[in-house]
């Protein structure tokens, strides 16, 4: 049998009945499409999680006041909330630990913001000027915080593009420009403050949105607002390369148990977090994540195979008086085999590649409906087509062998 009469025989059969067949391939269509939508929203998730922490600013180290919580622990304080950073720790940091970039001192609080008759409950940070270069941070109108600023505790401040259009927006269906907001004065915790600058919108959710926030000089805030404690809510150090984090981690740790007089590094009164290791817990996580969606959904692959080989044990059945005529007029038993084997491939490749786009068009629906960040991975295309492949041949090589072995005399008498 040529490969021209191969083809033509196994189209003719396949599409003898169109309804049995295609129904036969939705199976694989469903299953290869789940697997690559759920995988793209997975994999599109990962991607989104790590941009966020990544806009946080690059090879970060977080240092926070107080404890770290554990189980089984007696906790002084919850970390961030307690007061044993200081200005000093931040100044011995930038001046005795070794690859640090920028150091970047923060004390905030949330507070009610008000602009005429417009009022925003928003978070207030007071930093230093090196807060751009740590956290990435942009300004898109006006200028941020400066030393003079810091020094003098100028009732400054520069707020985030939701907070623009929090109070200045003219009505409900019009935008703010940051125009309106330069020069203008908003009450914070009922003291004046002019606004010198509004910040690059970055994007983000809840409390941490840098979108969503006011800075003002850190000698302003601690004066002002937080009532002169002196303390800081968190230090953030910019590494100089991504490798020195380690390093630059460790030092951090050693000097500031030094200062804090603190023997025991499990007594430590302070915990820090690094941008990388968050970045690749993350990972972590949504790989497992996406992971356990591909498997989900290769169940489904798993039933259209069985699907499959269903339909050519019906066709064997169906055909077993064409199957003696053709052995007794000649036919090998490799040409009976690979006859219903192209069969069953057949149908696996056809649902397979509808599957890819089916899926392919899924993940694009629901990136454009719902939000979510989906990304279409082509190795995952790939391993899905070469596995609806091998369904194919794994599901359909059962019923071709059984037909091959047919009896020729038995089957022409078959009713």
């Amino acid at each position: 049998m040529t490969t021209s009469d191969l083809f033509e025989e196994t189209y003719s059969a396949v599409t003898v009945n169109k309804v049995r067949s295609g129904l036969t391939m939705l199976g694989i269509v469903i299953g290869i499409a789940s697997v690559i939508a759920l995988v793209a929203v997975g994999q599109g998730s990962q991607a989104s999680i790590q941009a966020n922490i990544n806009s946080l600013g690059a090879n970060l180290l977080m240092i926070m006041p107080g404890a770290t919580k554990s189980f089984g622990t007696t906790v002084r304080s919850a970390a961030g909330g307690a007061e044993t950073l200081t200005p000093d720790d931040a100044d011995a940091i930038a001046s005795q630990v070794q690859n640090v970039a920028a150091v970047a001192q923060e004390a905030s609080g949330r507070y009610q913001v008000i602009y005429k008759a417009n009022n925003a409950n928003t978070s207030v940070m007071g930093t230093t000027p090196s807060y751009l270069q740590v956290r990435n941070l942009a300004v898109d109108t006006g200028s941020f915080v400066s030393d003079s600023d810091v020094s003098n505790a100028n009732r400054v401040a520069v707020i985030g593009p939701t907070v623009l259009q929090d109070l200045f927006a003219p009505s409900a269906n019009a935008s703010a420009t940051p125009d309106m907001a330069i020069g203008q004065t908003i009450q914070i915790k009922g003291v004046q403050f002019t606004v010198v600058g509004v910040t690059v919108a970055k994007g983000g959710s809840g409390f941490s949105n840098q979108d969503d926030m006011i800075y003002v000089p850190l000698s302003a805030a601690q004066h002002y607002l937080l009532g002169s404690t002196g303390y800081l809510t968190e230090v953030d150090v910019e590494a100089a390369s991504q490798g020195a984090m380690t390093q630059v981690q460790d030092d951090i740790t050693t000097l500031l148990l030094q200062r804090h007089g603190i023997s025991d590094p499990t007594q430590a009164d302070f915990s820090i977090l690094n941008q990388a290791s968050i970045v690749s817990t993350a990972s972590s996580v949504t790989g497992t994540f996406t992971t356990l969606l591909a498997a989900i959904a290769a169940i489904s692959l798993l039933v259209g195979g069985i699907g499959i080989m269903n339909m050519m044990l019906t066709t064997v059945t169906e055909r077993t008086r064409e199957i003696g005529l053709r052995k007794a007029i000649g036919a090998k038993k490799g040409d009976i085999t690979l006859q219903f084997l192209a069969e069953s491939v057949m149908l696996t490749f056809t649902g397979g590649f509808i599957g890819i786009v089916v899926g392919w068009l899924g993940a694009f629906l629901i990136s454009l409906f719902t939000g979510i960040t989906t990304s279409v991975s082509v190795p995952y295309i790939v391993l899905a087509f070469f596995v609806s492949a091998g369904i194919g041949i794994i599901f359909g090589y059962y019923p071709a062998r059984r037909a091959a072995g047919l009896n020729p005399i038995e089957a022409l008498r078959y009713e």
